[in-house]
């Protein structure tokens, strides 16, 4: 089969619709930069769940005008006007309601709490350990026994609470080589730390269960200080 080059990148493109998209771009993206920058949003992190939608909803709105002939700008920017009284009507029932507020942009979740991740975390809620050990890596945090508080935030933030320097004991190592060291296997006595909660023991050679969530995987726990 023979492909038609020109109909597949060019189509029915001509200068004046080519320069005419450069236009509608511009206005489509103007409107949109114009709306981020009234909702008082400096960047993506700080977004919940809700207002992500209503991104989305607004890039929905400008994509077509963009680049299809038959659709008007006016119509689209209605659209606009509509998805922000929505965001605007939704946002004031939040600020009279936290239960509402709660329905809307979720709540923050408790992910680390003396030490150890909370169980039922994995069950409950969409939680990545590898992307949750890079925060914690970005944090300057070497193992779980660093932290004696972590709060995963509804704008996708995440919040550490520290332990001081004489309160640290031995926790899960976050780091890629000492945590690729786990195994089912331990040969040695030593303090090991549980690679699904975080929960450690002092262990002997031998298979073990951890007494706190029943799981077998173990690494060799670590206790050194947070360096700042």
């Amino acid at each position: 089969m023979d492909l038609d080059w020109n109909k597949l990148f060019i189509g029915d493109l001509n200068f004046s619709f080519a320069l005419e998209i450069v236009i509608r771009t511009l206005i489509m993206f103007s409107m949109v930069l114009l709306i981020l920058r009234l909702s008082g949003k400096k960047g993506v992190r700080q977004l919940s769940l809700f207002e992500v939608a209503i991104i989305i909803a607004l890039g929905s709105a400008a994509g077509d005008p963009m680049f299809t002939k038959d659709v008007a700008i006016i119509p689209s920017f209605i659209v606009f006007i509509s998805i922000i009284l929505l965001y605007r009507t939704i946002t004031f029932f939040a600020m009279k309601s936290e239960k509402f507020e709660n329905v809307i942009e979720g709540e923050p979740i408790y992910v680390i709490e003396e030490g150890m991740f909370v169980l039922g975390v994995h069950k409950d809620h969409t939680f990545a350990k590898d992307e949750f050990f890079s925060e914690m890596r970005q944090e300057s945090i070497e193992h779980v026994g660093q932290v004696k508080t972590a709060i995963l935030e509804t704008t996708g933030n995440i919040s550490f609470y520290y332990y001081q320097d004489d309160e640290v004991g031995y926790g899960l190592p976050v780091l890629p080589k000492p945590y690729q060291k786990k195994s089912k296997q331990i040969k040695d006595e030593n303090i090991y730390a549980c690679t699904y909660c975080g929960n450690t023991e002092k262990l002997k050679a031998g298979n073990h269960h951890c007494q706190r969530c029943n799981q077998t995987e173990w690494v060799t726990g670590i206790n050194t200080l947070r360096l700042t």
